[in-house]
């Protein structure tokens, strides 16, 4: 496949101009898409799967996918939307696999957290006392996430985590408009009662995507996809 261009001056392309790049053969294009969408691709399968390594399984798979049917993206919708479906698309199958094995082996649950200081945010102060609070903040607005009827908490994670409007979280999840909204003012409800006032701290930093995971994904979809026929 072609790969003539440098990346660089193309950081700043549209998601519909980088994919008719890869359509037509350029295949570095693509990892600028990765590495644009990676963090909300990761944090939908996340929300599926409650599980951090199903969900970068998930991503890979769904990248692999996008890669082979980006010829036929024709800009109808937002890219970042389209990707987003392949990857809700793939992270679904593997839970009704993970469903129905359940029903045969009991699986054990995960409980491991994900570590939020990966990204910090420039505006904190960073003394170790604030530090630990917000960490401790985060993990529980986590774990209460986690703990969100699944219907509840793929949407509130697309709407409130992402900000996707009501329209993209209902392509993405292929339900109404109005039950993406009723499912997310039920999820806000539920997390307020069970955070109260602590809910609003932790928003922005809920299931960082961090640097390493983020190249380890792009490095592993780009070493596939070259060794690809």
């Amino acid at each position: 496949m072609k790969n003539t261009l440098p990346i660089a001056p193309l950081q700043d392309a549209s998601d519909a101009d980088l994919a008719r790049r890869v359509a037509a053969g350029e295949t570095s294009v693509f990892e600028i898409l990765m590495r644009r969408h990676n963090r909300t691709l990761f944090r939908t399968a996340r929300a599926i799967l409650r599980d951090d390594a199903e969900a970068e399984d998930s991503l890979q798979e769904a990248y692999m996918q996008a890669y082979g049917a980006i010829g036929s993206f024709r800009g109808d919708a937002k890219l970042s939307t389209w990707l987003a479906r392949i990857v809700a698309n793939e992270a679904l199958m593997r839970l009704r696999k993970r469903t129905r094995r359940s029903e045969i082996v009991p699986l054990q649950s995960s409980t491991t957290l994900e570590n939020f200081n990966d990204i910090p945010d420039p505006s904190m102060e960073k003394s170790p006392e604030n530090s630990a609070q917000r960490a401790q903040t985060r993990q529980l607005l986590e774990a209460q996430i986690d703990a969100l009827p699944d219907s509840y908490r793929t949407v509130f994670m697309l709407r409130a985590v992402e900000e996707m409007s009501v329209e993209e979280t209902a392509t993405v999840l292929q339900i109404p408009e109005a039950t993406v909204r009723s499912r997310f003012f039920r999820a806000r409800s539920l997390l307020r009662e069970a955070l109260a006032s602590k809910i609003d701290l932790a928003f922005e930093e809920a299931f960082a995507f961090a640097g390493e995971r983020c190249d380890r994904i792009v490095a592993d979809v780009m070493r596939r996809i070259g060794d690809k026929p």
